[in-house]
């Protein structure tokens, strides 16, 4: 005789969490070479409310308006919450978000990778940097798909920003 499933046994326990991470460096040149001046080591994100629903969900539905990360952005605010659509403190706006270089290191892992440059004068005068955010546009109308903030960092107009920022799915 077979056992019979209850309604609780029957139901999938499959799970899936998106994570991200992110990792900036802060480099000048030195002599002709690029050394590293300050690191913020891997800080943990936090993706919004519309960055799993238009990012996410509707990706992968292929839905209308569905949106995929190609820029990122720096600015000189706090931590967004889980409802902002906005970097806080966004540096310069649409003008000076970064296009990213996304592959794929693992199955599970999609990376972002990125730099402000210097050369492209991303700063007008030293700022003190203590967020990033991933967006899908240059425009500031554009919704804010996941960041958070790092130790606030004094960055000069002859320095560069390198970045990496992971979504790690499990």
């Amino acid at each position: 005789m077979s056992k019979r499933l209850s309604r609780k046994d029957s139901v999938a326990r499959e799970g899936v969490s998106a994570k991200g991470y992110f990792r900036l460096n802060i480099t000048e040149d030195r002599n002709g070479k690029q050394v590293v001046v300050g690191d913020s080591g891997w800080v943990k994100n936090q993706i919004t409310n519309l960055g799993f629903q238009n990012y996410l969900s509707a990706l992968l539905g292929v839905v209308t308006g569905s949106k995929q990360v190609n820029y990122v952005a720096l600015g000189t605010g706090g931590a967004p919450a889980a409802t902002d659509t906005t970097l806080a403190g966004e540096i310069m706006a649409s003008t000076q978000r970064t296009a990213v270089t996304p592959t794929t290191i693992a199955s599970k892992t999609i990376q972002f990778a990125a730099t402000f440059s210097s050369a492209n004068s991303f700063l007008t005068g030293t700022s003190n940097l203590s967020n990033i955010g991933l967006f899908a546009t240059t425009t500031t109308s554009d919704t804010l798909f996941a960041g958070n903030t790092y130790t606030s960092s004094a960055v000069a107009t002859n320095q560069n920003v390198n970045l990496t920022y992971q979504i790690r799915f499990s």
